[in-house]
């Protein structure tokens, strides 16, 4: 990039600024807070790298660029000078997630030495409740033990590959995916009803903040969907999270999964936001 550039990778010594907008949105930002908190911002030898936008001296807007890429609080000339230092860089995310606006004219203005893309989600609702759950909670989800991870992770890999379109170990052979969902039962942020050795409902929560938390991951066996499981299963977990994790829970949903949408309802979600992904 030119010296010129408006874009700079930024360090441990602008934390402050990076909180600072981090917190102006605390549900909309909870996944790259949560991963911050985790790596530092100077976590480069992780492969992710934080861009901050200057404007007058001033970091106004900010990108978070690791396996997945989303843009924080960036107007149109944050969007335009980000997505010409992504062109710049080349492409390492498996996906851009992020406000719709933001996503879509960044896509716009990438397609061209990124495309295509695998699969574009456009309108995915952003939810939150902060509220006991309005519906009565599954009694037998609870936290998954270390020593059902061999139970947990084969229904972890059926809902990321019914979600996104692809499995999660085709390139490793799980490795990684399977150590990620370990971190995720051993820190007490993985949540199923496990019966007879199959998992009935399952949901984590795979970012953490002071202010908000966010849930991910749900998914109810095809054999058992449509007996209230999700409606009761998230309640559950909605009640662990509130009591003991965060004062607020989050999620997004795809806008076409009609009967999800309506249980996150009945648990008492509200919409709060939208986001769009593109998937690699």
């Amino acid at each position: 990039m030119l010296r010129t550039s408006p874009v700079r990778i930024l360090g441990e010594r602008d934390r402050a600024a990076v909180r600072a907008l981090l917190d102006a949105d605390p549900v909309g930002n909870v996944f790259v807070a949560s991963r911050l908190m985790t790596t530092g911002i100077s976590a480069r030898f992780s492969g992710t790298e934080v861009w901050g936008f200057v404007e007058d001296g001033r970091l106004t807007a900010l990108c978070y660029s690791g396996a997945n890429l989303v843009p924080v609080n960036a107007g149109p000339a944050a969007i335009r000078s980000f997505a010409d230092h992504a062109r710049w860089r080349g492409r390492r995310c498996s996906s851009i997630v992020g406000p719709v606006e933001a996503v879509r004219d960044f896509w716009e203005q990438v397609t061209p030495a990124w495309g295509p893309a695998r699969v574009i989600r456009a309108s995915q609702p952003v939810l939150e409740i902060d509220t006991p759950p309005a519906v009565p909670a599954d009694p037998k989800v609870r936290r998954v033990r270390l020593s059902e991870l061999n139970t947990l992770v084969p229904a972890c890999v059926a809902m990321f590959t019914e979600e996104v379109g692809v499995p999660p170990d085709s390139g490793d052979g799980g490795a990684l995916y399977r150590a990620r969902i370990e971190e995720l039962v051993r820190t007490g942020r993985a949540f199923a009803r496990i019966e007879d050795g199959r998992v009935v409902f399952k949901a984590e929560i795979g970012a953490v903040t002071p202010h908000a938390c966010q849930v991910q991951g749900v998914w109810v066996h095809p054999d058992l969907r449509g007996r209230g499981h999700s409606t009761a299963g998230m309640a559950a977990v909605v009640q662990y999270a509130l009591a003991e994790i965060a004062p607020r829970v989050t999620l997004y949903v795809n806008d076409f999964n009609t009967p999800a949408r309506a249980a996150y309802r009945r648990v008492g979600f509200r919409q709060v936001g939208e986001v769009m992904s593109v998937l690699f």
